[in-house]
């Protein structure tokens, strides 16, 4: 019974929660970003270069096929997808998180002595290092 009980406080620690939602989540996204990539993009070079798909472009070398159409392929798919990520996903989310990041300006705690530049409390009358008089 406790490995039971182990077993199910292991499942239902955050982290393990946590990446099951991004694995999933994660598949669906690779699977919009396919597409967009396979459907959009792919026959938009297509148009502007001509031919999108490079699989059947092979080289004969000592009865061994190479068939570097395929590799070519998965290059131009490989840079296709870095890109849309990067300028659909990295870009905005940068941009959302730096509008984040801006913190309102807290109060103060403490103030600078006007003779020797240390921080001191701000409710103190006298620097704790110089003793000169603060205002």
């Amino acid at each position: 019974m406790t490995l039971i009980r182990d077993f199910k406080t292991f499942l239902l620690r955050g982290n393990v929660v946590d990446l099951a939602v991004a694995v999933v989540i994660g598949a669906a996204f690779g699977a919009v970003v396919t597409a967009l990539v396979n459907d959009l993009l792919t026959p938009l070079i297509a148009a502007i270069f001509g031919k999108p798909d490079f699989s059947n472009l092979v080289f004969h070398w000592n009865s061994s096929v190479f068939k570097y159409g395929d590799f070519i392929n998965a290059v131009i798919a490989f840079v296709l997808i870095a890109a849309a990520v990067f300028f659909v996903v990295i870009k905005p989310i940068e941009a959302l998180m730096q509008r984040a990041r801006k913190e309102p300006p807290s109060d103060p705690t403490s103030k600078k002595c006007p003779e020797c530049l240390s921080e001191v409390p701000i409710d103190a009358r006298r620097c704790a290092f110089c003793t000169s008089q603060i205002a």
